[in-house]
């Protein structure tokens, strides 16, 4: 039955409590499975975060003339990148708690969102930006190693992480936050020179592709 009977009890799962809506989803076998399929994967890429990003840190990469970087005034928004990064991935939290499944696509998201960026990273060494200046973030920090990294460039993983939210996220209002946050971060990580225009403009679509193959693997 699995996720085909989490599907049939939607309608009564939205009118339980939290705990009530949690207990019904568990008893969808396919659920469990997905959802410590997911605990497992994401418990297996956490040592490979800093192993790829120190690789990638220590190859040498191409840097290109990005013309609106040029004009756009560089400036250190470590903080409010900080707070819309953590921000927002704990307001979502708090939403796709509620509705199971939603919990789903999220992590397999995460998943085949970070997957996705080694390979394009790989595919597209570059170097960063003339005048890039560091962000300050302890939390991500602890998944990039020993060292700082700059050269995580294609493409922009805090634009993506954004734009995913906003396609997880059901409800009008919280679409809206989560679209009005994908803009301004990947205007920030601009300003910061963190990101060539390229990263940014790609990230959307790119975010997109994976959140359909995330659906498709939390949900069959």
């Amino acid at each position: 039955m699995g996720i085909k009977l989490m599907s049939n009890k939607k309608t009564r799962a939205a009118s339980l409590s939290l705990a009530g809506r949690w207990a019904l989803t568990w008893q969808a076998p396919l659920f469990k499975q997905k959802l410590l399929m997911a605990v497992a994967i994401l418990l297996c890429l956490t040592p490979v975060f800093p192993m790829f990003y120190q690789y990638i840190e220590r190859r040498q990469g191409i840097v290109y003339n990005d013309f609106l970087l040029q004009i756009l005034p560089c400036i250190d928004l470590s903080i409010p990148i900080f707070v819309i990064t953590w921000g927002m991935a704990l307001f979502t939290l708090t939403r796709v708690v509620q509705t199971p499944s939603l919990l789903l696509s999220l992590m397999y998201g995460v998943i085949v969102l970070n997957i996705s960026r080694f390979i394009s990273i790989s595919l597209m060494p570059l170097n960063p930006p003339p005048g890039l200046i560091d962000i300050w973030d302890p939390i991500t920090d602890m998944f990039y190693g020993e060292t700082y990294v700059t050269k995580d460039l294609f493409y922009s993983g805090h634009t993506a992480t954004q734009f995913l939210f906003f396609l997880i996220l059901q409800r009008k209002k919280d679409k809206y936050i989560a679209l009005c946050s994908t803009i301004l971060m990947g205007v920030m990580v601009m300003v910061q020179h963190v990101h060539y225009t390229v990263d940014v403009v790609f990230a959307p679509p790119l975010t997109y592709l994976c959140y359909l193959l995330a659906r498709r693997l939390a949900t069959h």
